[in-house]
């Protein structure tokens, strides 16, 4: 009896051990995913393709104390290769509810490897646009400082803005509502959350956002999934609000004055926490494109046979400028 015991006890110690393996495994490999989400990702289109994996820079990073309970770090990733009096777009990156720069490092670093400085914070309420605002500030003082590794390396004329969700609330108010709004040259907000969330009887006004005053180019994305899109199909509807709704881009879309270049689309099959990964192949042509002056990147917008008009990957596309 002992005996059989013995080899039941040891079994089920097996299988726990198997178990464990293939816990620590399957975690280990979300991990991996995660840090390298552009190596499985199926680009449809040769402009999504080239800038889906990373560019030709490696990459540094360095955090700085902020000094305050609003943004306590920044996080910073530039191109390693620097050299004395070159200088590079900036892109203040912000981050979605609950999260913090450290969650968006995957897509900082995919940025700086194509020749951007990145910089986010630990935030976790961005939705004002305050601690982009204090992010901005902060690097325009790295750029004057002589003992910064940033020194002398910012173009302050090419400067972008991106955020998710909550954070694309917080892109669209840091270049609306805030002081230095006006620096920025470009913006890209994933799944920004939508105006029905931003009424005083919902969320509140701090999550309200006027898109009438954006006056630089506008690339909008969301997914097609349940909870980014919902079932509701106007801003009056009490339940089946989504996170970004098709109907309230739309309205973005067109509150927009004419004559900014904007475009919006959504990822077929996607859902709210997959739009970093899925559409920063386009995050990064777009800030190319208007930032770094590459035309070959503007041609996934503009122009005839713009490319995401034809790609798979996105449906409901609207263009113009």
């Amino acid at each position: 009896m002992r005996k059989v015991l013995g080899i039941v006890v040891k079994v089920v110690l097996g299988i726990i051990a198997l178990v464990v393996v293939a816990l620590v495994g399957l975690f280990l490999f979300a991990k991996y995913k995660e840090a390298n989400y552009y190596k499985f990702a199926e680009p449809a289109g040769d402009v999504e393709r080239r800038y889906t994996g990373l560019g030709s820079h490696g990459v540094a990073s360095t955090t700085f104390d902020a000094g305050d309970d609003l943004c306590k770090q920044y996080k910073v990733l530039y191109p390693a290769d620097m050299q004395e009096g070159e200088r590079y777009p900036v892109v203040v990156v912000v981050n979605g509810t609950g999260s913090t720069a450290d969650n968006c490092e995957p897509q900082m670093r995919h940025l700086a490897s194509w020749g951007f400085i990145v910089a986010g914070n630990m935030d976790q309420n961005t939705r004002t646009g305050a601690s982009a605002e204090a992010t901005l500030d902060f690097m325009l003082a790295q750029n004057d400082d002589p003992s910064s590794p940033l020194h002398g390396h910012i173009d302050t004329e090419r400067m972008g803005i991106e955020g998710h969700s909550q954070g694309g609330v917080g892109v669209i108010n840091a270049v609306t509502a805030q002081p230095n709004g006006g620096r920025y040259a470009a913006m890209y907000t994933a799944s920004a959350t939508g105006n029905y969330w931003g009424q005083d009887s919902v969320f509140g006004s701090e999550w309200a956002y006027d898109v009438t005053k954006v006056r630089i180019p506008y690339l909008m994305t969301a997914g097609t999934g349940s909870f980014d899109a919902g079932t509701a199909t106007d801003i009056a509807a009490t339940e089946g609000q989504g996170i970004t709704p098709l109907y309230d881009m739309l309205h973005n879309f067109d509150a927009i004055p004419s004559g900014v270049p904007k475009v919006m689309a959504r990822a077929v099959g996607k859902d709210h926490g997959d739009m970093p990964a899925c559409g920063d192949a386009y995050m990064t042509a777009w800030f190319a494109y208007w930032l770094q002056g590459d035309e070959e990147a503007g041609r996934a917008f503009f122009g005839d046979g713009a490319e995401i008009l034809a790609n798979p990957n996105w449906q409901d596309v609207q263009v113009a400028r």
